[in-house]
């Protein structure tokens, strides 16, 4: 019989956003569930109760700040026919919302996942930077024409794509120089359209 999950309660939804709000204005580097439990009104046994460990909740901190990237990647699905498969198209629109600063927290957040899950493996971060390299690629999969998908230099194309935004994300986390930044994107998006 599989394993299922139980729905969780309303009070663990509760403190699953308050601690994700935390976890965005404080980071999860040094996360420590005294203090979390008193800025989300809980205690370290309900906290401990519910996500079994800190790297549970850490897990699930993980999972909650992947369903916000999967809800922008959701929006670049050509799926809805409302724009043709574009590989410069989605760079553009995924650009648009990285660059803009209410989402500095998520991402500063997601930058912190992929790092740590870089270096520690086996910890609650496990997997985390791959997943969300498949979950790009996929996506700029997506949106690229079959004829340009399927090409020799498809794959490539979409991982250089991937790889100028990541690069241009951190680049812009660090210096908050957005207009210096955006222009270097915008030369990769004319070099994208360029005829091959």
């Amino acid at each position: 019989m599989p394993d299922v999950q139980p729905e969780p309660s309303a009070r663990q939804v509760e403190l699953l956003e308050a601690a994700y709000a935390y976890a965005l204005a404080n980071g999860l580097a040094d996360l420590s569930l005294r203090p979390l439990a008193t800025a989300i009104g809980s205690s370290p046994r309900v906290l401990m109760f519910l996500w079994g460990s800190k790297d549970g909740l850490i897990r699930a901190l993980l999972r909650r700040a992947r369903a916000d990237e999967l809800a922008l990647l959701t929006r670049l699905d050509p799926a809805d026919g409302a724009a043709p498969p574009d590989l410069a198209g989605a760079v553009e629109l995924v650009w648009s919302w990285l660059a803009a600063a209410e989402h500095r927290p998520l991402l500063r957040l997601w930058a912190e996942a992929y790092a740590r899950s870089l270096v520690e493996p086996d910890g609650p971060w496990a997997g985390f930077a791959r997943t969300t390299v498949d979950d790009w690629l996929t996506v700029l999969a997506a949106r690229q024409p079959a004829s340009e998908r399927d090409a020799p230099d498809g794959a490539a194309r979409r991982t250089l794509a991937l790889a100028v935004l990541r690069g241009a994300l951190l680049d812009l986390l660090a210096t908050d120089d957005e207009p210096r930044v955006t222009g270097a994107v915008a030369l990769q998006l004319s070099l994208l359209r360029a005829p091959r």
